[in-house]
C-alpha cells in the first residue's frame, strides 16, 4: 500500500525518534503543524503503522517499518547482526587515511562502547564518509545503517554527534538484544 509523503515523513520522524513520542514532538521534529500530524498519525494509526503504547504517546509499529521498506527481523537475523566478528571484518577506526588508531570494534555492542571512547575527529572522519553505513549494510542491519545516514545528513558534530550516534547504536543494540531472547523464549 502506497502512503503519502507526509505520512511518510511522519512514520520516518516516529522511526527515527525510536520511542513512543508525543505528536506535539513528531510535530516539532518535522516542522509541520500539529492538527496536520495529529490527522495523519490518526490516519496512520487505523493503518496499522503506528500505535498508541501508552495514552497520548505514538510509535511506528512492524507493519510501519515495512512500509518503510525494512526487513522483519526474526531471531537468526537478530544473531546475525549481533555476532561477534573476526578482526578483518570489526571496524577499525582511523584518524584519517592512512592513519589507524589501533582500535576496532568486533561486534554492535562493542562498537556502541567504542564511540564513548574513542577520539572525536575519528567518529567525524567516519561518520562524513559513510563508513558506519557501510559497516552497518555489512552486518545486515538496514535501518541502522539508514539511521546512520539520516545522522550524517543532519550535519552535527562534536559530542552531540557522538551523544547521537551512540544512543542510536545503544537502543539498536538493545532491541536486537529483546528480539533475539523473544525468539529463544518463543523456541
Amino acid at each position: 500500500m502506497s502512503i503519502s509523503h507526509l505520512k511518510r515523513l511522519i512514520l520516518e520522524t516516529m522511526w527515527m525518534l525510536d520511542k513512543p513520542a508525543k505528536a506535539s514532538e513528531i510535530a516539532r521534529e518535522t516542522g509541520l503543524g500539529f492538527p496536520s500530524v495529529m490527522m495523519h498519525i490518526i490516519g496512520l494509526t487505523r493503518m496499522g503503522y503506528a500505535g498508541s503504547p501508552e495514552k497520548g504517546h505514538y510509535a511506528i509499529t512492524n507493519n510501519g517499518k515495512k512500509a518503510l521498506g525494512f526487513p522483519e527481523i526474526n531471531r537468526e537475523k537478530a544473531d546475525e547482526i549481533l555476532a561477534y566478528l573476526p578482526v578483518e571484518k570489526s571496524f577499525h577506526f582511523y584518524a584519517d587515511i592512512g592513519k589507524p588508531l589501533n582500535v576496532h570494534a568486533a561486534s554492535l555492542q562493542d562498537f556502541g562502547e567504542k564511540i564513548l571512547k574513542v577520539d572525536m575527529s575519528s567518529i567525524e572522519f567516519h561518520i562524513y564518509r559513510g563508513d558506519f553505513e557501510a559497516w552497518f549494510m555489512g552486518l545486515g542491519d538496514i535501518e541502522l545503517a539508514r539511521k546512520a545516514l539520516l545522522i550524517r545528513e543532519q550535519k552535527i558534530s562534536g559530542e552531540e554527534l557522538r551523544k547521537k550516534l551512540y544512543e542510536t547504536v545503544k537502543n539498536r543494540y538493545e532491541e536486537l538484544a529483546r528480539i533475539r531472547k523473544q525468539g529463544a523464549i518463543s523456541k
